[in-house]
């Protein structure tokens, strides 16, 4: 007998008949003295280490002793016996209850517990003549009554609202979910262990700032009634992290939140992940080496394989080297070969019949932005360093020494959307100043801080090195490498909307 068989729970008793049992099965463990809701439980093993006890030709007899713990997951009485199944962490394993082995009370009991129910039991490992892996139980202990039932194993929740809002009972019936969460886990681990088998220091720097900085977002503000003073949740780390490089960090990296008021996609949450790495004496070169390196050492090591498969038509492959285009030369393939030969009205012209949202106001960068990321960025499925940006686009970077309209920086962008930005950083305390002043004239005030950060050009103004620096989004990171289309796949607790 195998315990994959559905329970009939669902298709006998309604909802309401289930919890109204559930309640009576809860009092009743209660009137026979049993606390429902138990307590420490010592000798737990996994369920897969439960299963590998098992050795091949042993008597029934003669199997290990084990002790594992989970929630049940399928049950089946026949007779004086019952199979079920319970399910950790790890994996699940069968279980096999008979009336002569727990005697008459205790087996009864045993059919009071519900799917979904958190037990631990003990027994012997042996082999059904089905050839599955059972624990033939001796002993058990209920340590949390479910009182309410889990959707159904086979179907899980078909609800996508409902899997996010309710994201425990998304990883209770999804063992798909709970894999892409288990590979975050890994995904982050490597990549910290890369970065320190590298000389690079781990850092926190504060996610409530009195100036948001570091990069062009809508903040959220609040106030800090101590200081009576307006404060924002951090857009980027960046600014507080190049002060680590004045003060003689010369390899940082720090792997937090950032949080931005803006809009819900499928590739944005207000809050996020993101990896921030800088090194001194380095360059956007150094960086472009560094992302590559380590988004493929990740892959090998947790995914296994270079090659992601998102469908049967869409696979990324990461094998190195990954092409490299000029922003130039893209926005010219898409705009017109003469793109820079001709004047901004003609810019404007153009952009309206390619149906972008542009008009006069804007600046012909501002055109070839919404070219980029309406036009080339959704195509660009394979890794691709876009490089040498319009200096308006990015005020903290060097200038390309060739032409000081472009700055040495790269957008790296894998399954059609940015993964990752690298910089040759401006280390210039001027020139900085000249940038943010430039800022502050042109960009949107509800996305830049009001006033110019004194206090990190105070900091640049005692030297700030050389250095290239990169931001990796973790969260799409993890959808590429997993295969998850949506940005709400892959958070556990993504943003929703309040219910009403």
């Amino acid at each position: 007998m195998n315990a994959q068989t559905p329970p009939p729970e669902n298709e006998t008793l309604s909802l309401n008949d289930q919890i109204l049992q559930r309640h009576k099965n809860l009092e009743a463990w209660r009137q026979d003295g049993v606390e429902p809701f138990g307590c420490r439980v010592d000798g737990i093993i996994s369920a897969v280490e439960a299963k590998g006890r098992y050795v091949e030709g042993q008597a029934d007899d003669e199997g290990a002793e084990v002790t594992v713990a989970g929630r049940m997951t399928a049950c089946r009485t026949m007779g004086k016996s019952i199979f079920a199944d319970i399910t950790d962490s790890s994996d699940r394993v069968q279980l096999y209850a008979q009336k002569n082995v727990l005697g008459e009370e205790a087996f009864d009991h045993f059919k009071r517990l519900d799917l979904g129910d958190i037990f631990t039991v003990t027994g012997q490992v042996f082999k059904t003549r089905m050839g599955e892996i059972t624990i033939r139980v001796q002993s058990y202990k209920l340590l949390s009554k479910a009182l309410l039932p889990l959707p159904e194993k086979w179907h899980g929740l078909t609800d996508i609202e409902q899997r996010y809002r309710q994201r425990y009972l998304d990883l209770a019936t999804n063992e798909t979910a709970r894999d892409i969460f288990r590979k975050r886990v890994q995904i982050i681990r490597e990549m910290r262990r890369y970065l320190e088998d590298r000389g690079f220091l781990e850092v926190e720097t504060p996610m409530l700032q009195s100036l948001p900085g570091g990069a062009a977002a809508r903040p959220f503000t609040t106030h800090y009634n101590a200081l009576n003073c307006k404060m924002y949740m951090r857009i980027a780390p960046e600014l507080y992290l190049k002060r680590l490089l004045v003060g003689g960090f010369e390899r940082v990296f720090e792997l937090n939140r950032n949080f931005r008021n803006e809009g819900l996609s499928r590739q944005h949450n207000p809050e996020f992940t993101m990896l921030e790495i800088y090194q001194a004496y380095g360059d956007c070169g150094v960086m472009m080496e560094l992302v590559e390196d380590l988004i493929t050492t990740t892959a090998e090591k947790v995914i296994g394989t270079l090659e992601i498969r998102h469908s049967d038509t869409k696979i990324i492959n990461l094998k190195r080297p990954w092409r490299r285009l000029s922003w130039s030369d893209l926005i010219a393939w898409h705009g017109g070969m003469d793109w820079y030969e001709v004047d901004h009205a003609e810019h404007v012209k153009r952009g309206k019949t390619l149906e972008l949202a542009v008009d006069e106001s804007m600046t012909s960068v501002q055109i070839e932005q919404e070219i980029y990321e309406k036009l080339i960025e959704p195509t660009l499925l394979q890794p691709t360093f876009v490089t040498r940006l319009p200096r308006e686009l990015v005020p903290l970077a060097k200038a390309c020494p060739d032409d000081p309209r472009y700055v040495d920086v790269y957008e790296l962008a894998i399954n059609g959307q940015e993964i990752s930005p690298g910089y040759s950083e401006l280390n210039d305390p001027q020139e900085q100043r000249r940038r943010f002043e430039e800022q502050l004239k042109t960009a949107n005030p509800e996305e830049i801080a009001d006033k110019i950060d004194e206090d990190f050009l105070l900091a640049m103004e005692h030297g700030m090195p050389p250095a290239g620096g990169l931001g990796l989004g973790i969260d799409r990171l993890v959808m590429m490498l997993t295969g998850a289309e949506t940005i709400r796949e892959v958070i556990l607790f993504p943003q929703m909307r309040p219910r009403s």
